[in-house]
């Protein structure tokens, strides 16, 4: 097992994504069944996954466009915003039941130092964002040659 800096402030960061996510998921989103829901708060659902070349964070944003968010990378801080607004189309009155949430968000991810911040490419289909964040070449496993005596 290597041996690794033990990095506090990464550690807080993670704490505190914990109890945000803990509070949306529970305090955020409670619903009353008696009172209309005309708007709320909503963060999209997101996947970080590591590859041998990169690191892939996939998020879902379903009924936005392209021009309703951004993703922007700053010291090692991945930042995704947008907005997903109220559809007018029909009278709040004449809703029975209103359960999609809408409104602004923010999702900030820190990136580990070994990757190449400014190679990051993103691709959006279907409601899914899919965000590359190439490794360095430095970062990348090696492999080692063994040799037979």
């Amino acid at each position: 097992m290597p041996i690794m800096k033990w990095d506090s402030f990464k550690e807080l960061t993670t704490i505190q994504d914990r109890i945000n996510r803990l509070f949306d998921e529970n305090i955020g989103r409670v619903r009353f069944p008696d009172i209309e829901l005309a708007g709320g708060s909503w963060n999209p659902a997101v996947d970080i996954y590591e590859t041998k070349d990169s690191i892939v964070l996939k998020a879902e944003l379903p009924g936005l466009d392209k021009k309703d968010f951004s993703i922007e990378v700053k010291d090692n801080l991945l930042t995704l915003k947008g907005e997903r607004k109220f559809e007018k189309e029909t009278k709040e009155e004449n809703y029975y039941r209103m359960e999609r949430a809408y409104g602004s968000f923010t999702r900030s991810f820190t990136l580990p130092t070994s990757v190449d911040k400014d190679r990051v490419k993103a691709k959006f289909k279907d409601g899914v964002l899919e965000v590359m964040i190439p490794k360095t070449e430095a970062a990348k496993p090696k492999q080692v040659n063994i040799e037979v005596e």
